[in-house]
């Protein structure tokens, strides 16, 4: 058997198909792209395949028939007819200046105008834009496809940066704007990015877009499922089975638990990170590829600048308005949340049409609660890994008053920036929930807990082999009235005839100290 090479790092379709590196067919829906409707915009995560959906979309539009054979689309279309194809990317490292972002689109026009001539009279990169589809559609006869990649990028990294980010959407909504003016001009154009910035945004003058990133016709364009996994992939998994020393349903189930589990729509099937997946078979050991990436600084600075309860992430309800949208000055952080990848669709109400989300997948989940720690405890980044495999040490051997211990040392010189102007109660209350959420969410990753939060306190039951421990958290109480009310509530009851050691810890936590002022134990 040959052994497959994984595009890793290759988003150019032409170089997939002609080095022969590994592919899952998805051109049945290029062409159904390409054939019912004219103007689209796709969001999807990073690393989810979305600039090479624009570079299959290239290769069927400049008409390369070649690179399709043996492909879906090799059947359903019978011209292959050659478009003039003006494929832009705004997926630069840094934009840190307005010249960054023009710098960028002058120098991708620039190759353009090469090939169809310039008007010397142009000054803007909208005139140019304008100009260049003219003169494509006049030299080659045929209207004109437009692909751009990442057209967010620059938007995104100037969160928190307001005058930055006005320039930049004012720049953006006038260069994306003359697709609409010069509609007669065009056969097809397809947006692409992580967010879709509403409002008073850079689509408000490219109203003709249809958004198909949550419908459910278009869900798999981008992603693997799980029947194409096993029609694509079953010889590797039975591989990668063997070179773990793995039974091959505990891998599959593995495979699933970390990977899977992305829905961008109601009632759909989950779809896994390809990038990730196909690491892991190139790698052929688990790991966390996709979080690895990147680093979604810009997630932290909206939940941090919205005082957002992170228990919320688990369980969140909103609807589709709010998902479809980022109002980038606005106090809601889930729409972009839920757009990055880190969480996604886990139920619908269709009574009340509401989404519930919920982290993907174990990946996703265990990278951004590991990279939220150190924003809203004293650990650093490199440590955090160590530091929760000690709590869970201490919990699993029976060691409680260790466990405690190190979490007063969490709350302990807290960063500045976090508790900075924040409000005696109410934030404070917070900030401990918060930080109390990240370390139980973590330990939750390798041990069984159940957690609940309402106004001033926590009840928490965390099992491992050999203990199971029922915890309530009190904020400006006593330790003595938490221990009180989970005898009085009988939070233990059901554990009554578990033969494990039932271990009750009563908690008091001090807004004035901003720490855990006393547990007490009773088993």
């Amino acid at each position: 058997m040959s052994k497959k090479i994984y595009p890793i790092g290759v988003q150019n379709f032409e170089k997939i198909r002609r080095d022969g590196y590994f592919y899952v067919d998805k051109t049945a829906l290029v062409y159904q792209l390409a054939t019912s409707g004219s103007y689209y915009f796709l969001s999807r995560p990073r690393r989810f395949g979305k600039s090479l959906l624009l570079s299959m979309l290239e290769a069927y539009f400049e008409g390369k028939k070649e690179l399709f054979s043996g492909l879906a689309i090799e059947r359903l279309e019978k011209d292959w007819k050659r478009y003039p194809v003006l494929h832009l990317d705004l997926n630069a490292k840094k934009f840190d200046t307005p010249e960054d972002l023009i710098r960028l689109i002058d120098r991708q026009l620039l190759v353009f105008e090469q090939e169809y001539g310039s008007v010397s009279s142009d000054v803007t990169i909208d005139d140019r834009f304008v100009s260049l589809i003219r003169n494509a559609n006049e030299k080659t006869g045929q209207r004109v496809v437009i692909l751009i990649d990442e057209y967010d990028k620059p938007l995104l990294q100037a969160i928190g940066n307001t005058t930055l980010q006005n320039e930049y959407r004012e720049t953006l909504k006038a260069f994306y704007g003359v697709m609409k003016s010069m509609d007669g001009y065009i056969k097809f154009a397809m947006l692409t990015g992580v967010t879709k910035f509403s409002k008073v945004s850079v689509f408000s003058d490219l109203n003709n877009l249809k958004d198909i990133s949550m419908r459910q016709e278009f869900v798999e364009v981008c992603g693997i499922t799980e029947k194409e996994l096993h029609e694509n992939l079953e010889a590797e998994l039975q591989e990668l089975s063997d070179s773990l020393n793995m039974d091959y349903v505990q891998v599959c189930e593995e495979m699933k638990r970390r990977y899977d589990g992305y829905h961008f729509a109601e009632n759909t099937v989950g779809l896994y990170n390809p990038f990730s997946l196909l690491n892991t078979f190139d790698a052929k050991q688990f790991g966390s590829y996709w979080f690895a990436t990147g680093t979604p600084s810009y997630l932290v600075e909206l939940l941090k600048r919205n005082q957002y309860d992170l228990d919320r992430l688990a369980h969140e309800e909103t609807d589709a308005d709010t998902l479809d949208g980022v109002d980038s000055v606005g106090t809601d952080p889930i729409p972009v949340i839920y757009q990055s990848g880190y969480l996604t669709i886990k139920g619908y109400d269709s009574r009340f049409k509401t989404y519930r989300l919920g982290f993907p997948n174990m990946e996703v989940e265990e990278g951004f609660v590991k990279y939220l720690l150190p924003y809203y405890a004293h650990v650093s980044g490199s440590k955090t890994p160590f530091e929760i495999s000690r709590f869970i040490r201490e919990i699993e051997s029976g060691d409680y008053d260790a466990f405690f211990s190190r979490l007063q040392s969490f709350f302990a010189d807290t960063p500045y920036e976090t508790i900075a102007g924040l409000k005696p109660d109410r934030d404070t209350e917070l900030h401990y929930q918060n930080v109390l959420f990240i370390v139980f969410r973590l330990i939750g990753l390798y041990t069984k807990v159940e957690y609940h939060t309402n106004r001033g306190r926590i009840d928490l039951v965390l099992q491992t082999d050999r203990y199971i421990y029922v915890m309530e958290f009190k904020l400006n109480g006593t330790a003595e009235e938490a221990l009180r009310q989970i005898n009085e509530k009988q939070y233990a009851q059901p554990f009554a005839s578990d033969g494990r050691q039932v271990v009750k810890i009563g908690v008091n936590f001090s807004s004035e100290t901003r720490n855990i002022e006393k547990w007490v134990v009773e088993g």
